[in-house]
């Protein structure tokens, strides 16, 4: 299997959106009216699934939200799929996704993040197709503070080229934006100092480089001893020199990180990696038992770097990190950066 980076989103292009998850209520229709509406004014045309509109846990049953998955990531008209944001239940698509037809199509990108790591961690491990953990379409409308990137940016780069992006200077402390209220918002409120920290700092400069590859914590768990999650086979017959790990965690306590954290490394995740991405988090502590104690006490002894409150996950703003993509994380003079090379 080869690693397949889809073509670059032109103007023009079309991009499907399907509701893989949880579905958009109609108090939320605004919203996503308005994240439309914002891709259509970029010149890219815009396709609504019919598994989309639902005020509940799913959009829809199963097998018709696994048959437009797999209709929008085969299409040859679709350029890229963007579900309008997780939810809960998309690792029940995973036996009824056509993996095989995926895998013969020619690539589409899929973007997302939450629960739609369930779809993008085995889209690149099974089929090759690099897939873009970053913004969902409700984020959409929000600007991107740089030295981060959007999605739609990442997207229009083509393969052999290189996207670098760094950490954000201030972040979202708390909270979410109103949707019903505030529809059109397209301005993160930031008011937390940002920057990423090593989990042990001697204060040296520091490079490592894989193939990345990663997705929420509490979604990725539980694909550890399936192939949709087998994160050691794609090591060892892609990334010869090594992988990546990009890790974040929504909101389950900190005692419940660390098992799970143990649980990957016991699995073989981090035996190939030359480094961890571990994401900022708003999670809670267990009594005194921190996040940063749960990293600590799983991989802790891992001898590589394991960098920390990474921008990827639950805590705006959003890296657009690419699973597959040869990735290389350094600090130099104090300054972060990431880079990326899709292909």
């Amino acid at each position: 299997m080869l690693l397949r980076c889809p073509v670059p989103l032109r103007p023009g292009d079309l991009v499907g959106v399907t509701a893989s998850s949880a579905g958009v209520s109609p108090r939320m229709q605004a919203r996503l009216e308005h994240a439309v509406a914002v891709l259509e004014g970029a010149g890219l045309r815009v396709r609504l699934g019919d598994c989309l509109f639902a005020d509940g846990l799913v959009s829809a049953p199963a097998s018709a939200r696994a048959a437009e998955l797999t209709a929008m990531l085969t299409d040859p008209q679709v350029r890229a799929v963007v579900p309008p944001w997780g939810g809960e239940l998309a690792i029940d698509l995973l036996p009824l996704v056509d993996w095989d037809a995926i895998a013969r199509a020619e690539p589409t990108w899929l973007v997302g993040y939450s629960d739609l790591s369930t779809l993008l961690l085995p889209l690149t491990l099974l089929t090759g197709t690099m897939s873009v953990h970053g913004q969902n379409l409700m984020d959409t409308p929000y600007a991107v503070p740089a030295p981060q990137l959007s999605w739609r940016e990442v997207l229009a780069a083509g393969a052999g080229s290189t996207v670098r992006q760094g950490p954000a200077a201030m972040v979202r402390g708390d909270g979410w934006d109103d949707y019903e209220a505030h529809p059109q918002v397209d301005r993160y409120t930031f008011d937390t100092p940002g920057g990423w920290s090593l989990l042990h700092d001697d204060g040296a400069d520091l490079q490592a480089s894989g193939r990345l590859v990663g997705g929420c914590l509490e979604i990725v768990r539980h694909l550890v001893g399936t192939r949709y999650g087998d994160v050691p086979t794609f090591a060892r017959e892609h990334a010869p020199d090594g992988t990546v790990v990009y890790l974040e965690v929504a909101e389950v306590p900190a005692v419940d990180v660390a098992r799970s954290l143990h649980g990957l490394r016991l699995a073989g995740w981090f035996e190939h990696a030359s480094a961890v991405l571990v994401g900022r988090t708003q999670a809670p502590p267990s009594g005194s038992f921190t996040q940063r104690d749960a990293v600590a006490d799983a991989l802790g002894g891992l001898d590589v770097p394991v960098v920390l409150d990474v921008d990827c996950g639950h805590v705006p703003p959003h890296l657009a990190l690419v699973n597959g993509a040869r990735t290389s994380v350094s600090r130099a003079a104090g300054t972060w950066s990431l880079a990326q090379v899709l292909g």
